[in-house]
């Protein structure tokens, strides 16, 4: 289990699902309903304090606050932008900075969280690429980043809660495989968050292998980072394409479909950028790569990020490429930009950690050069 604090040989309680919590338990009392008791404790009452979980008996709480910790990662920031927006940037318990964006739309409250610290797939649009990687996220701390945000929505009544999360913050969740598919478990689970499955999003740029792993491991929707129609430009765009090209990377959702059953279907996520990816026969290209696919494709306007020369396409352009896309039968969506003015906006996440692949001193040395 990846729930351990350095140096700490206590299970933090936020970072284990109710299968392995059971099985810890089982040292205690090996009654299976005591987990059911604990977590209900966690997240319902959202008591922390062991010591007062009170349908518990005293020796088992004394045991159970021997060998667990319930630390959570703590906000060093909060921004809310003028539409309503609010970003955090949490520092994880281990060290480091990262950043989680809720987004209100009407009674829909859909919480982005970071799994990693930066990103080691260096996305030629996104900013958290070019911070480069410092390592992955702990279950605890992602969850942490949902109990951070449901709090601050229960502070007013007139926020409503937490509806939707999806892994589109910082870093690549499959690259973060088992803490991602457990922190999954613990939003789906009624006795945690109890979020339904299609309410659950994991976003992925095209880890094909992990693909095939989810498959009868999870039941969370998917979404995939797509960006182009062909190889050739998606190398550019998504360098992990060079290593599983489009169509294995179709082919792996197409499985993972099948393992989900007929009315579920995959969301392609396509930022377009002005002049790269974003003309009417890119569109008609797109619609033949998609047809008879079960998705949706949501189209992201680019937003700014530090230092590109890559430019954001007008409201117009997007609607000629969506044309192209609905005359063919493709579902498609808009995303409209929000927290813009916070620098919350997808692709536009940085955070604060210690670069382990020097990337961010390089593009820092290339940008100098350049002007």
């Amino acid at each position: 289990m990846d729930s351990l604090a350095e140096g700490d040989n206590r299970t933090n309680l936020f970072g284990v699902s109710r299968d392995q919590l059971a099985g810890l338990l089982r040292g205690i009392d090996d009654r299976p309903y005591r987990a059911n008791q604990v977590l209900k404790w966690l997240y319902h009452e959202r008591e922390m304090d062991v010591s007062a979980m009170t349908n518990l008996s005293k020796p088992f709480r004394t045991e159970l606050a021997s060998m667990t910790d319930v630390t959570l990662p703590t906000a060093l920031s909060e921004s809310v932008s003028a539409d309503g927006t609010a970003k955090w940037i949490v520092n994880t318990i281990d060290g480091g900075a990262v950043e989680s964006v809720l987004i209100p739309d009407g009674r829909r409250n859909t919480l982005c969280i970071s799994s990693q610290r930066g990103c080691s797939l260096d996305c030629a649009f996104c900013a958290t690429g070019k911070q480069g990687f410092a390592g992955n996220l702990r279950v605890e701390d992602m969850v942490g980043q949902a109990i951070l945000a449901r709090d601050w929505l229960a502070a007013d009544a007139g926020r409503g809660d937490l509806t939707n999360i999806v892994f589109m913050g910082m870093g690549e969740p499959l690259m973060n495989f088992e803490s991602t598919m457990t922190a999954s478990d613990i939003f789906m689970d009624d006795l945690a968050f109890g979020l339904s499955k299609r309410r659950v999003t994991i976003s992925t740029a095209g880890v094909v292998p992990c693909i095939l792993d989810m498959c009868g491991r999870t039941e969370a929707s998917l979404a995939v980072s797509l960006h182009a129609p062909n190889d050739e430009l998606r190398d550019y765009l998504v360098p992990i394409n060079r290593k599983h090209p489009i169509t294995e990377l179709l082919n792996a959702c197409r499985e993972y479909l099948a393992s989900l059953g007929d009315r579920r279907i995959v969301t392609f996520e396509y930022t377009l950028i002005e002049d790269i990816n974003d003309s009417e026969s890119i569109a008609r290209d797109l619609a033949r790569l998609l047809r008879d696919f079960r998705c949706k494709v949501n189209l992201i306007q680019f937003n700014p990020i530090g230092n590109s020369e890559f430019q954001r396409p007008s409201l117009q352009r997007l609607r000629r490429f969506q044309k192209v896309l609905m005359d063919s039968k493709i579902m498609v969506t808009h995303r409209k930009t929000r927290g813009l003015d916070i620098d919350a906006a997808c692709g536009q996440l940085v955070g604060d950690f210690a670069d382990k692949t020097k990337r961010r001193s390089r593009y820092a040395r290339q940008n100098a050069a350049a002007m």
